[in-house]
Order: C-alpha cells, then sequence, then structure tokens
C-alpha cells in the first residue's frame, strides 16, 4: 500500500510562505467561546499533528481551516492569500458559497465520520468530485479515481458499496475521495476515532505513506504513536487555545507546559 508518487501538487510558491495559516481565529457558540485568537500555521511538506482533551478547539479550527463555517474574528491563508474572507475599508467581508466552493476545492478534508454516499460505489464516491466539480467526462474521472483507490489498497472494492466495506475501508476511501481534486493540504479530525481497534492500522499505514510522498497534513488525533512516528512538529489544544508546540522528541519527552505534562500522563 505505498504511495510512490508525490500526491502533492507541484507548485512553485515561496517555500517562506505557509501552506496554510489561521491568525487570531476566534469562535464562539452561544456565547461560550471556542476558539481564543488561534495562531497556527504548516509549510509545505510537513506533518502537524494537534493533541487536546475533547472540547478543546481541535475540531472547530479544522472546520474553520476548510471554510466550512466561518470565523468570529480572524483570518485564513492558503499560499499566502486570504480565503473565506476580505477586508475592505477595515470591514470584514465574507465571501459568497460559490467562491468558497472554489476555495474549498484546494483544502481535502477527512472527519471521523466517513460520509460517504451509500448508494454509490467506492469508485464512484471518489470520482463524483472530478464529475460534479470540474465537469471531467465519467470515464476519465473513474480511471482517475480507480488509480486512488489503489494507492489506499482498495483496487479489489472498488465496485463495492459503503455497507459492504469496514470502517477501515469506507475510510480509506473517504481519503481517496479528499485526494481527488489535489488539494494543497489535507486536514484529518481524528480519522480513526471511529474504527474498531483492529482497523485504526490500516487507516494510519496509508496516512503515514502519505505523508511519506510529501503531502502537506493537519491531523487531530489521540494517536500518539502516530504522532511521534510521523509528525514534524506536535501541538496540544486546550481551553481554545495551544498550549505548547514541540518536535515530537521534545514534546513527548520534554514537555515545557504543565498543562502538556498532566495531558500526557493520562493518554499513556
Amino acid at each position: 500500500m505505498s504511495l510512490d508518487k508525490p500526491v502533492a501538487p507541484d507548485r512553485s510558491e515561496n517555500e517562506s510562505t505557509p501552506t496554510l495559516q489561521v491568525k487570531n481565529l476566534h469562535k464562539a457558540y452561544n456565547g461560550n467561546e471556542v476558539l481564543k485568537g488561534v495562531e497556527f500555521a504548516i509549510n509545505r511538506g510537513q506533518v502537524k499533528a494537534i493533541l487536546g482533551p475533547s472540547g478543546s478547539g481541535k475540531s472547530t479550527m479544522l472546520r474553520l481551516m476548510a471554510l466550512l463555517e466561518p470565523a468570529d474574528d480572524g483570518a485564513v491563508f492558503l499560499d499566502g492569500l486570504q480565503i473565506g474572507t476580505s477586508n475592505s475599508k477595515g470591514k470584514t467581508i465574507h465571501h459568497s458559497e460559490g467562491k468558497l466552493a472554489v476555495e474549498r476545492r484546494d483544502i481535502g478534508m477527512v472527519f471521523q465520520r466517513f460520509n460517504l454516499f451509500p448508494h454509490l460505489s467506492a469508485l464512484d464516491n471518489v470520482a463524483l468530485a472530478l464529475i460534479s466539480v470540474q465537469s471531467i467526462k465519467r470515464s476519465d474521472a473513474r480511471e482517475t479515481a480507480f488509480r486512488l483507490l489503489e494507492r489506499v489498497g482498495l483496487a479489489d472494492r472498488a465496485s463495492h458499496f459503503p455497507s459492504e466495506l469496514s470502517g477501515g475501508q469506507q475510510q480509506r476511501v473517504a481519503i481517496a475521495r479528499a485526494l481527488v481534486l489535489k488539494p494543497h493540504v489535507m486536514l484529518f479530525d481524528e480519522p480513526t476515532s471511529a474504527l474498531d481497534p483492529e482497523l485504526v492500522g490500516e487507516v494510519l499505514e496509508v496516512m503515514e505513506d502519505l505523508a511519506a510522498s510529501g503531502m502537506t497534513m493537519i491531523v487531530v488525533t489521540h494517536e500518539t504513536r502516530f504522532a511521534r512516528r510521523v509528525a514534524n512538529e506536535v501541538t496540544l489544544f486546550d481551553s481554545g487555545v495551544i498550549v505548547e508546540q514541540a518536535e515530537p522528541n521534545e514534546f513527548f519527552e520534554n514537555p515545557q507546559h504543565e498543562r502538556t505534562k498532566r495531558f500526557l500522563s493520562h493518554v499513556h
């Protein structure tokens, strides 16, 4: 199940410009502030793992990064360009749904739940975005989709419907679907949390191969061994703020913040 060819798009942007960045990100629900001025960035080819307790704001940050809902304040940048909103005469202008749809194409998102269309085969679930978003001919879209299913080890399940697949297989289809538009960055929101323990490894293997191929990835996860092995940097989120960020060995072996030490004592 090796992804021997880079999946990340061949781009010529300045390598010093973060691929994805958020500045002063705020979000509240019913008066409850979930994100409190978050600053976060990832460079091309990096893998960043985000850890933290439930309700700390991790998934909310990913949803705002993916333009699935608007921030109350702050901005999101992709390859140095502001997306989701614009600034005009001191006011924040939220982009139209049509423009958001275009901007979302460069950000792949994999959720806890697989969200596959039950009436479509694995092949057609992956091909759908090429047909509906890029207006690619169905036969060509299915050919591309089949190659992606091969990359995630599911060529022999291409004609199967979601109900005929295991949870791990469904999540691998979801990963292939997120890759089909050649996103600049992939966001993973606890992609193994809904899986039976024996199925977790097959999904993490695909993600590890993606990282090795050069894909830029932000992974919200509880899989600390994966974070330690694959990530360039590990981040602890708690109560809507980033508590600590460090390279994996430093994060796990020599945490600086007391909250990080308490968190790691529980997860270990």
